[in-house]
């Protein structure tokens, strides 16, 4: 199984810094490129899209709600001709400078509130795509990976646009394949060798234990990483050696 490695980048903003872009950028396969609505700036996106073209990282366009505020981890209530026109709007940044350096985009993956909304709401998930659609039809939306996988590859259909299913190492599933809830103890898995050993048994027998110890199969393209805490350049590289 090839399973490819994406992580949340380019989120700096004036003189703030997040992440370890610059230290991480080498070992990942994809780059989710906020785009300035919930963090990055002008002068951000385009030092991004440079880096990325510079490791041949495949770029995406990372777009959420319009919250810097709260770093578009909010819900916002917006309709769904504002939903796909913040898309657009979005996507149209990103694309100016993945131009200018003669790179495109090749996929979303929406940020934070939209991610879960659009998985939650099939109707935001359709603005979505909508917007993907209108755009671009070879660029590819980048959804969490349940057992419901069919259901959304037949919605993405309707519009033209193939999925890219993604799994979270990090993070316990119920038996059901949803994640479980930020809200419990037990959520996220900070064990860093046991996140490894997830992922090589992902790639190598196609499942991920949930809470329950059972065997959950479920299609993976690309495994989530995160790149914005001290420990992080060690962490992608031993999942990098992982896979």
């Amino acid at each position: 199984m090839n399973i490819r490695l994406n992580c949340d980048m380019g989120e700096s903003f004036g003189i703030w810094k997040m992440g370890l872009d610059k230290e991480i950028m080498p070992f990942i396969d994809m780059a989710n490129l906020a785009c300035g609505y919930h963090a990055s700036d002008a002068v951000t996106m385009n030092r991004s899209v440079a880096l990325a073209k510079e490791h041949n990282v495949t770029i995406g366009a990372h777009p959420s709600y319009q919250d810097l505020v709260g770093f578009g981890r909010r819900s916002m209530l917006c309709s769904l001709e504002e939903i796909k026109s913040i898309v657009l709007y979005q996507l149209g940044a990103l694309n100016a400078f993945c131009k200018s350096h003669g790179t495109s985009i090749a996929y979303v993956k929406p940020h934070g509130a939209l991610y879960n909304d659009m998985m939650k709401d099939e109707n935001i998930l359709k603005a979505v795509l909508n917007a993907i659609s209108s755009f671009d039809k070879n660029i590819k939306l980048m959804v969490l990976s349940t057992s419901d996988n069919e259901a959304y590859k037949h919605t993405a259909l309707l519009y033209g646009i193939n999925l890219i299913f993604e799994v979270f190492a990090d993070r316990n599933y119920n038996d059901n394949g949803t994640l479980v809830s930020r809200a419990q103890p037990n959520a996220v898995i900070k064990d860093e060798l046991e996140v490894a050993q997830r992922v090589l048994t992902l790639k190598e027998k196609g499942y991920i234990e949930t809470i329950n110890k059972e065997k959950l199969f479920i299609e993976v393209n690309t495994i989530c990483i995160h790149g914005d805490n001290e420990n992080a350049l060690a962490f992608i590289k031993l999942l990098r050696n992982a896979l």
